[in-house]
Protein backbone atom coordinates (compact mmCIF):
# COMPACT_ATOMS: atom_id res chain seq x y z
CA UNK A 1 0.00 0.00 0.00
CA UNK A 2 1.19 3.31 -0.91
CA UNK A 3 0.77 6.39 1.87
CA UNK A 4 -0.98 9.75 1.62
CA UNK A 5 -0.05 12.33 3.67
CA UNK A 6 -2.54 15.48 3.44
CA UNK A 7 -1.90 19.12 5.01
CA UNK A 8 -5.11 20.88 5.04
CA UNK A 9 -4.78 24.93 5.60
CA UNK A 10 -7.63 27.31 5.75
CA UNK A 11 -11.50 27.01 6.39
CA UNK A 12 -13.57 24.01 7.37
CA UNK A 13 -14.59 23.11 3.75
CA UNK A 14 -10.74 22.33 3.01
CA UNK A 15 -11.20 20.05 6.19
CA UNK A 16 -13.82 18.17 3.76
CA UNK A 17 -12.16 18.43 0.86
CA UNK A 18 -9.00 17.10 2.03
CA UNK A 19 -11.03 13.96 3.61
CA UNK A 20 -12.77 13.28 0.71
CA UNK A 21 -9.18 13.40 -1.77
CA UNK A 22 -8.17 10.68 0.61
CA UNK A 23 -11.47 8.67 0.34
CA UNK A 24 -10.80 9.14 -3.80
CA UNK A 25 -7.57 7.91 -3.52
CA UNK A 26 -8.08 4.93 -1.22
CA UNK A 27 -9.29 2.60 -3.52
CA UNK A 28 -6.50 3.49 -5.81
CA UNK A 29 -3.80 2.00 -2.61
CA UNK A 30 -3.24 5.26 -1.12
CA UNK A 31 -3.42 4.70 3.05
CA UNK A 32 -2.81 7.37 5.27
CA UNK A 33 0.41 8.34 6.33
CA UNK A 34 0.89 10.37 9.81
CA UNK A 35 4.23 12.32 8.54
CA UNK A 36 5.32 13.50 5.55
CA UNK A 37 8.65 11.75 5.61
CA UNK A 38 6.39 8.60 5.75
CA UNK A 39 4.44 9.43 2.32
CA UNK A 40 4.45 8.51 -0.98
CA UNK A 41 2.73 11.13 -1.94
CA UNK A 42 2.35 14.48 -0.41
CA UNK A 43 -0.97 17.16 -0.73
CA UNK A 44 -0.91 20.63 0.37
CA UNK A 45 -4.64 21.54 0.42
CA UNK A 46 -4.26 25.58 0.70
CA UNK A 47 -6.09 28.13 1.95
CA UNK A 48 -5.66 31.98 -0.49
CA UNK A 49 -7.54 34.21 1.88
CA UNK A 50 -5.01 35.89 3.49
CA UNK A 51 -2.00 36.58 2.00
CA UNK A 52 0.70 34.93 5.05
CA UNK A 53 -1.11 31.50 4.24
CA UNK A 54 0.01 31.35 0.52
CA UNK A 55 3.84 32.51 1.87
CA UNK A 56 3.33 29.98 4.55
CA UNK A 57 2.60 26.98 1.64
CA UNK A 58 5.73 27.95 -0.32
CA UNK A 59 7.43 27.57 2.58
CA UNK A 60 6.38 24.73 3.44
CA UNK A 61 7.12 22.99 -0.33
CA UNK A 62 10.69 24.40 0.17
CA UNK A 63 11.04 21.46 3.15
CA UNK A 64 9.23 18.74 0.91
CA UNK A 65 11.67 19.39 -1.82
CA UNK A 66 14.63 18.50 0.69
CA UNK A 67 12.57 15.54 1.50
CA UNK A 68 11.72 14.65 -1.98
CA UNK A 69 15.01 14.51 -2.83
CA UNK A 70 16.32 12.12 0.28
CA UNK A 71 13.88 9.71 -1.09
CA UNK A 72 15.61 9.99 -4.73
CA UNK A 73 18.72 9.39 -3.64
CA UNK A 74 17.69 6.47 -1.41
CA UNK A 75 15.89 5.57 -4.49
CA UNK A 76 12.47 5.87 -3.57
CA UNK A 77 10.01 8.66 -5.02
CA UNK A 78 7.59 11.36 -3.80
CA UNK A 79 4.44 13.06 -5.91
CA UNK A 80 4.25 16.43 -4.56
CA UNK A 81 0.39 17.95 -5.04
CA UNK A 82 -0.91 21.55 -4.33
CA UNK A 83 -4.74 21.58 -4.17
CA UNK A 84 -7.19 23.98 -2.79
CA UNK A 85 -7.57 27.64 -3.88
CA UNK A 86 -3.66 28.78 -3.80
CA UNK A 87 -3.12 26.36 -6.47
CA UNK A 88 -6.36 27.89 -8.18
CA UNK A 89 -5.20 31.39 -8.11
CA UNK A 90 -1.50 30.83 -9.36
CA UNK A 91 -1.16 27.57 -11.47
CA UNK A 92 1.86 27.72 -13.10
CA UNK A 93 3.30 30.49 -11.14
CA UNK A 94 3.92 27.36 -8.56
CA UNK A 95 5.77 25.36 -10.37
CA UNK A 96 7.60 28.15 -11.82
CA UNK A 97 8.47 29.10 -7.68
CA UNK A 98 9.04 25.54 -7.19
CA UNK A 99 9.62 22.78 -9.98
CA UNK A 100 9.46 20.13 -7.00
CA UNK A 101 5.81 20.27 -7.31
CA UNK A 102 4.48 17.20 -9.27
CA UNK A 103 0.33 18.32 -9.77
CA UNK A 104 -1.47 21.49 -9.44
CA UNK A 105 -5.15 20.72 -8.70
CA UNK A 106 -7.56 23.54 -8.36
CA UNK A 107 -10.38 23.01 -5.45
CA UNK A 108 -13.31 21.90 -8.48
CA UNK A 109 -11.39 19.57 -10.05
CA UNK A 110 -9.72 17.40 -7.34
CA UNK A 111 -11.77 14.67 -8.16
CA UNK A 112 -9.31 14.45 -11.42
CA UNK A 113 -6.48 13.21 -8.99
CA UNK A 114 -6.54 9.72 -10.09
CA UNK A 115 -5.84 10.80 -13.80
CA UNK A 116 -3.36 13.60 -12.66
CA UNK A 117 -1.13 11.04 -11.01
CA UNK A 118 -1.09 9.16 -13.88
CA UNK A 119 -0.29 11.10 -16.14
CA UNK A 120 2.31 12.12 -14.23
CA UNK A 121 3.76 8.09 -13.59
CA UNK A 122 3.41 7.95 -17.59
CA UNK A 123 6.21 10.80 -17.83
CA UNK A 124 4.30 13.19 -19.46
CA UNK A 125 5.32 16.19 -17.24
CA UNK A 126 3.92 17.90 -14.57
CA UNK A 127 -0.26 17.95 -14.34
CA UNK A 128 -1.99 21.27 -14.15
CA UNK A 129 -5.98 21.13 -13.68
CA UNK A 130 -7.37 24.56 -12.70
CA UNK A 131 -10.64 24.80 -14.90
CA UNK A 132 -13.83 24.90 -13.75
CA UNK A 133 -15.13 21.98 -14.72
CA UNK A 134 -18.91 21.83 -16.50
CA UNK A 135 -19.86 18.47 -14.67
CA UNK A 136 -20.39 18.31 -10.92
CA UNK A 137 -17.30 16.64 -9.26
CA UNK A 138 -19.44 15.37 -6.62
CA UNK A 139 -20.76 13.31 -8.82
CA UNK A 140 -17.08 11.67 -9.90
CA UNK A 141 -16.01 10.93 -6.18
CA UNK A 142 -16.47 8.15 -4.17
CA UNK A 143 -20.15 6.98 -2.56
CA UNK A 144 -18.02 5.80 0.57
CA UNK A 145 -17.65 8.79 3.34
CA UNK A 146 -14.29 8.21 5.80
CA UNK A 147 -14.98 9.79 9.24
CA UNK A 148 -13.45 9.76 12.25
CA UNK A 149 -15.14 10.76 15.55
CA UNK A 150 -18.56 11.83 16.06
CA UNK A 151 -19.17 15.00 14.05
CA UNK A 152 -18.37 15.46 10.48
CA UNK A 153 -18.73 18.25 7.69
CA UNK A 154 -20.63 17.99 4.56
CA UNK A 155 -20.67 20.58 1.94
CA UNK A 156 -23.74 21.26 0.36
CA UNK A 157 -22.82 24.67 -1.49
CA UNK A 158 -19.71 25.88 -3.00
CA UNK A 159 -19.13 29.09 -4.74
CA UNK A 160 -19.86 32.75 -4.28
CA UNK A 161 -21.82 35.54 -6.71
CA UNK A 162 -21.41 38.17 -3.99
CA UNK A 163 -18.32 39.34 -5.03
CA UNK A 164 -16.98 41.41 -1.92
CA UNK A 165 -14.29 43.55 -3.02
CA UNK A 166 -11.21 41.80 -0.68
CA UNK A 167 -12.60 38.37 -1.31
CA UNK A 168 -11.01 35.87 -4.16
CA UNK A 169 -13.56 33.57 -3.46
CA UNK A 170 -15.24 33.70 -6.57
CA UNK A 171 -12.28 33.40 -8.46
CA UNK A 172 -10.95 30.59 -6.13
CA UNK A 173 -13.83 28.83 -5.99
CA UNK A 174 -16.51 29.85 -9.12
CA UNK A 175 -20.18 30.60 -8.97
CA UNK A 176 -22.63 29.47 -6.37
CA UNK A 177 -23.58 25.76 -6.70
CA UNK A 178 -25.72 23.65 -4.84
CA UNK A 179 -25.44 20.32 -4.03
CA UNK A 180 -29.42 18.25 -5.20
CA UNK A 181 -30.96 17.06 -1.93
CA UNK A 182 -30.73 13.58 -2.53
CA UNK A 183 -27.20 13.40 -2.92
CA UNK A 184 -26.53 15.01 0.49
CA UNK A 185 -29.53 13.50 2.41
CA UNK A 186 -27.62 9.72 1.10
CA UNK A 187 -24.13 11.25 2.02
CA UNK A 188 -25.67 12.11 5.47
CA UNK A 189 -27.10 8.66 5.87
CA UNK A 190 -23.88 7.56 5.24
CA UNK A 191 -22.35 9.71 7.67
CA UNK A 192 -24.95 8.57 10.24
CA UNK A 193 -24.78 5.00 9.62
CA UNK A 194 -20.48 5.41 10.60
CA UNK A 195 -21.57 7.00 13.98
CA UNK A 196 -21.91 10.47 13.26
CA UNK A 197 -24.10 11.95 15.53
CA UNK A 198 -23.07 15.89 14.52
CA UNK A 199 -23.23 17.35 10.83
CA UNK A 200 -22.09 20.93 9.94
CA UNK A 201 -22.76 21.62 6.70
CA UNK A 202 -20.76 23.85 4.48
CA UNK A 203 -20.63 26.68 1.86
CA UNK A 204 -19.27 29.73 0.92
CA UNK A 205 -22.43 31.06 1.42
CA UNK A 206 -23.93 28.56 3.15
CA UNK A 207 -27.50 29.89 3.48
CA UNK A 208 -27.78 30.51 -0.40
CA UNK A 209 -28.55 26.83 -0.97
CA UNK A 210 -30.91 26.39 -3.27
CA UNK A 211 -30.57 22.74 -4.19
CA UNK A 212 -32.78 20.65 -7.00
CA UNK A 213 -35.17 18.38 -4.37
CA UNK A 214 -36.75 15.30 -5.03
CA UNK A 215 -40.16 16.73 -6.00
CA UNK A 216 -38.41 18.97 -8.83
CA UNK A 217 -38.33 22.20 -6.87
CA UNK A 218 -36.00 24.17 -5.88
CA UNK A 219 -35.39 23.78 -1.62
CA UNK A 220 -33.83 26.04 0.75
CA UNK A 221 -31.23 25.61 3.54
CA UNK A 222 -34.61 25.67 5.65
CA UNK A 223 -36.07 23.09 3.75
CA UNK A 224 -33.01 21.18 3.32
CA UNK A 225 -32.03 21.01 7.06
CA UNK A 226 -35.91 20.08 8.17
CA UNK A 227 -35.65 16.79 5.87
CA UNK A 228 -31.66 15.84 7.56
CA UNK A 229 -33.30 16.28 10.51
CA UNK A 230 -35.45 13.10 10.48
CA UNK A 231 -32.67 11.20 10.09
CA UNK A 232 -32.55 8.30 12.70
CA UNK A 233 -28.79 9.09 14.46
CA UNK A 234 -28.07 12.15 13.71
CA UNK A 235 -28.46 14.51 17.26
CA UNK A 236 -27.09 17.56 16.03
CA UNK A 237 -26.91 20.04 13.09
CA UNK A 238 -25.11 23.20 12.49
CA UNK A 239 -24.35 24.90 9.26
CA UNK A 240 -21.64 28.06 8.39
CA UNK A 241 -21.04 30.41 6.43
CA UNK A 242 -23.53 32.33 5.90
CA UNK A 243 -24.28 36.10 4.12
CA UNK A 244 -26.82 38.50 5.70
CA UNK A 245 -28.86 38.74 2.57
CA UNK A 246 -29.18 35.26 2.26
CA UNK A 247 -30.91 34.82 5.86
CA UNK A 248 -34.14 34.29 4.92
CA UNK A 249 -37.89 33.61 6.70
CA UNK A 250 -37.75 30.22 6.72
CA UNK A 251 -34.26 29.87 8.14
CA UNK A 252 -34.60 32.43 10.45
CA UNK A 253 -37.87 30.28 11.85
CA UNK A 254 -36.16 26.61 11.41
CA UNK A 255 -34.25 28.16 14.34
CA UNK A 256 -37.17 27.94 16.61
CA UNK A 257 -38.70 24.86 15.20
CA UNK A 258 -35.58 22.37 14.72
CA UNK A 259 -34.54 20.95 17.92
CA UNK A 260 -31.56 19.70 16.41
CA UNK A 261 -30.49 22.85 15.11
CA UNK A 262 -27.68 23.78 17.34
CA UNK A 263 -28.45 27.02 18.84
CA UNK A 264 -24.89 28.77 17.71
CA UNK A 265 -24.99 30.77 14.50
CA UNK A 266 -21.73 32.37 12.77
CA UNK A 267 -23.00 35.09 10.93
CA UNK A 268 -19.91 37.43 9.27
CA UNK A 269 -20.75 41.40 9.03
CA UNK A 270 -17.00 42.65 8.53
CA UNK A 271 -17.49 46.15 9.53
CA UNK A 272 -20.21 48.35 11.47
CA UNK A 273 -19.66 51.39 9.09
CA UNK A 274 -22.12 51.71 6.23
CA UNK A 275 -19.42 53.39 4.81
CA UNK A 276 -17.13 50.33 4.87
CA UNK A 277 -19.86 48.01 4.01
CA UNK A 278 -20.77 49.57 0.58
CA UNK A 279 -17.15 50.08 -0.45
CA UNK A 280 -16.58 46.14 0.31
CA UNK A 281 -19.56 45.66 -1.97
CA UNK A 282 -21.16 43.91 1.27
CA UNK A 283 -24.92 44.93 0.02
CA UNK A 284 -26.36 44.99 3.38
CA UNK A 285 -26.14 47.76 6.33
CA UNK A 286 -25.14 47.87 9.73
CA UNK A 287 -28.90 48.42 11.21
CA UNK A 288 -30.26 45.39 8.29
CA UNK A 289 -27.97 43.02 10.32
CA UNK A 290 -28.86 44.68 13.78
CA UNK A 291 -32.72 44.32 12.84
CA UNK A 292 -32.00 40.45 11.27
CA UNK A 293 -30.05 39.35 14.82
CA UNK A 294 -32.86 40.55 16.61
CA UNK A 295 -35.29 38.93 14.50
CA UNK A 296 -33.30 35.36 15.41
CA UNK A 297 -33.19 35.77 18.91
CA UNK A 298 -36.81 36.04 18.89
CA UNK A 299 -37.02 33.07 17.47
CA UNK A 300 -34.33 31.10 19.81
CA UNK A 301 -33.52 33.51 22.70
CA UNK A 302 -30.42 30.56 24.26
CA UNK A 303 -29.02 31.51 20.37
CA UNK A 304 -24.88 32.86 20.77
CA UNK A 305 -23.74 34.65 17.58
CA UNK A 306 -19.86 34.79 15.90
CA UNK A 307 -18.72 37.02 13.20
CA UNK A 308 -15.81 37.86 11.21
CA UNK A 309 -14.33 41.49 11.23
CA UNK A 310 -11.73 42.94 9.37
CA UNK A 311 -10.08 46.06 10.68
CA UNK A 312 -8.14 48.59 8.18
CA UNK A 313 -9.76 48.18 5.25
CA UNK A 314 -8.82 50.99 2.54
CA UNK A 315 -10.32 54.13 3.24
CA UNK A 316 -11.26 53.35 6.63
CA UNK A 317 -11.38 56.53 9.37
CA UNK A 318 -11.25 56.39 12.99
CA UNK A 319 -14.93 56.80 12.77
CA UNK A 320 -15.92 54.20 10.50
CA UNK A 321 -13.76 52.17 13.28
CA UNK A 322 -15.70 53.04 16.17
CA UNK A 323 -19.03 52.30 14.41
CA UNK A 324 -17.63 48.69 14.36
CA UNK A 325 -16.54 49.26 18.08
CA UNK A 326 -20.49 50.56 18.74
CA UNK A 327 -22.20 47.25 16.68
CA UNK A 328 -20.27 44.93 18.47
CA UNK A 329 -21.21 46.73 21.44
CA UNK A 330 -24.68 46.35 20.55
CA UNK A 331 -24.67 43.07 19.44
CA UNK A 332 -22.91 41.14 21.78
CA UNK A 333 -20.30 38.04 20.20
CA UNK A 334 -19.85 34.86 22.02
CA UNK A 335 -17.09 34.51 19.46
CA UNK A 336 -15.73 35.87 16.78
CA UNK A 337 -12.64 36.59 14.26
CA UNK A 338 -10.99 39.23 13.32
CA UNK A 339 -8.06 39.94 11.04
CA UNK A 340 -6.09 42.80 9.59
CA UNK A 341 -7.09 44.08 5.73
CA UNK A 342 -4.77 41.94 3.60
CA UNK A 343 -4.81 42.76 -0.38
CA UNK A 344 -5.54 39.97 -2.31
CA UNK A 345 -3.63 40.17 -5.75
CA UNK A 346 -6.88 40.53 -8.46
CA UNK A 347 -9.33 41.62 -6.09
CA UNK A 348 -10.71 45.24 -6.37
CA UNK A 349 -9.90 46.34 -2.82
CA UNK A 350 -6.16 45.64 -3.38
CA UNK A 351 -5.94 48.44 -6.14
CA UNK A 352 -8.07 51.00 -4.27
CA UNK A 353 -6.46 54.31 -2.96
CA UNK A 354 -6.22 55.27 1.08
CA UNK A 355 -4.56 52.37 1.90
CA UNK A 356 -3.92 52.30 6.22
CA UNK A 357 -1.05 51.88 7.45
CA UNK A 358 0.40 48.67 9.49
CA UNK A 359 0.65 50.64 12.82
CA UNK A 360 -2.79 51.64 12.75
CA UNK A 361 -4.21 48.48 11.67
CA UNK A 362 -2.04 47.09 14.70
CA UNK A 363 -3.96 49.13 16.82
CA UNK A 364 -7.28 48.44 15.46
CA UNK A 365 -7.22 44.81 15.69
CA UNK A 366 -6.01 44.96 19.06
CA UNK A 367 -8.50 47.51 20.41
CA UNK A 368 -11.35 45.34 18.57
CA UNK A 369 -10.08 41.80 19.75
CA UNK A 370 -10.22 43.20 23.45
CA UNK A 371 -14.00 44.20 23.28
CA UNK A 372 -14.33 40.85 21.49
CA UNK A 373 -12.35 38.80 24.01
CA UNK A 374 -14.20 40.82 26.92
CA UNK A 375 -17.65 39.54 25.44
CA UNK A 376 -16.30 35.79 24.77
CA UNK A 377 -15.26 35.59 28.57
CA UNK A 378 -18.47 37.45 29.67
CA UNK A 379 -20.29 34.38 27.53
CA UNK A 380 -18.29 31.79 28.83
CA UNK A 381 -19.05 33.13 32.67
CA UNK A 382 -22.81 32.86 32.10
CA UNK A 383 -22.86 28.99 31.29
CA UNK A 384 -21.25 28.33 34.88
CA UNK A 385 -24.20 26.59 36.86
CA UNK A 386 -25.83 25.76 33.46
CA UNK A 387 -26.24 21.75 32.40
CA UNK A 388 -25.21 21.16 28.58
CA UNK A 389 -25.62 18.56 26.26
CA UNK A 390 -21.74 17.60 25.18
CA UNK A 391 -19.91 15.39 22.60
CA UNK A 392 -17.47 13.67 23.76
CA UNK A 393 -14.50 13.94 21.06
CA UNK A 394 -11.53 13.49 22.32
CA UNK A 395 -9.22 12.08 25.27
CA UNK A 396 -8.52 15.46 27.68
CA UNK A 397 -4.63 15.94 29.00
CA UNK A 398 -5.04 14.24 31.96
CA UNK A 399 -5.64 10.51 32.67
CA UNK A 400 -9.60 10.22 32.65
CA UNK A 401 -10.37 13.18 31.05
CA UNK A 402 -12.45 13.94 28.35
CA UNK A 403 -12.94 17.16 25.89
CA UNK A 404 -16.08 17.66 23.95
CA UNK A 405 -18.13 20.49 22.43
CA UNK A 406 -21.02 22.56 23.91
CA UNK A 407 -24.00 23.74 21.54
CA UNK A 408 -21.88 26.42 21.55
CA UNK A 409 -18.62 24.85 20.48
CA UNK A 410 -17.22 25.80 23.61
CA UNK A 411 -14.79 23.00 23.99
CA UNK A 412 -15.36 21.46 27.96
CA UNK A 413 -13.23 19.42 30.05
CA UNK A 414 -14.88 16.92 32.23
CA UNK A 415 -12.87 14.49 34.36
CA UNK A 416 -13.83 10.99 34.28
CA UNK A 417 -15.48 10.61 31.29
CA UNK A 418 -13.13 8.78 28.92
CA UNK A 419 -15.50 5.67 29.10
CA UNK A 420 -18.17 8.85 27.08
CA UNK A 421 -16.18 9.02 24.12
CA UNK A 422 -18.49 9.88 20.48
CA UNK A 423 -21.32 9.80 23.09
CA UNK A 424 -23.64 12.98 24.49
CA UNK A 425 -23.72 13.16 28.15
CA UNK A 426 -25.54 16.10 30.33
CA UNK A 427 -22.63 18.07 31.86
CA UNK A 428 -22.98 20.92 34.27
CA UNK A 429 -20.26 23.92 33.82
CA UNK A 430 -18.24 24.39 37.19
CA UNK A 431 -15.86 26.95 35.69
CA UNK A 432 -15.29 29.02 32.85
CA UNK A 433 -11.37 29.04 31.61
CA UNK A 434 -9.50 31.41 29.53
CA UNK A 435 -10.39 29.47 26.52
CA UNK A 436 -12.58 26.46 27.25
CA UNK A 437 -15.26 25.20 29.94
CA UNK A 438 -14.61 23.00 32.95
CA UNK A 439 -17.59 20.53 33.85
CA UNK A 440 -18.92 17.53 35.99
CA UNK A 441 -21.17 14.87 34.72
CA UNK A 442 -24.78 15.31 35.55
CA UNK A 443 -27.01 12.73 36.19
CA UNK A 444 -29.51 13.47 32.73
CA UNK A 445 -27.50 11.38 29.33
CA UNK A 446 -28.14 10.81 26.01
CA UNK A 447 -26.07 8.08 24.28
CA UNK A 448 -25.06 9.22 20.82
CA UNK A 449 -22.92 6.39 19.34
CA UNK A 450 -23.16 2.89 20.48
Amino acid sequence: MKKLFIKTYGCQMNVYDSARMADLLAPHGYGLADAPEDADMVILNTCHIREKAAEKVYSELGRLKRIKQRKADEGGEMLIAVAGCVAQAEGKEIIARQPAVDIVVGPQSYQRLPELIAQVHRGTGRALETEFPAEDKFDSLPTEVSSEGPAAFLTVQEGCDKFCTFCVVPYTRGAEFSRPVSQIEDEARRLADRGVCEITLLGQNVNAYCGAGPDGEEWSLARLLHRLARIEGIRRLRYTTSHPRDMSDDLIAAHGEIEKLMPYLHLPIQSGSDRILHAMNRQHKADMYKKLVDRIRAVRSDLALSSDFIVGFPGETDADFESTMTLVRNVGYAQAFSFKYSPRPGTPAATQAKQIPEDVKDARLQALQALLSEQQRAFNTSCEGKTFDVLFEKPGRKHGQAVGRSPYLQPVHVEGAAHLMNRIHAVRIEAALSNSLKGALAERMSVCAP
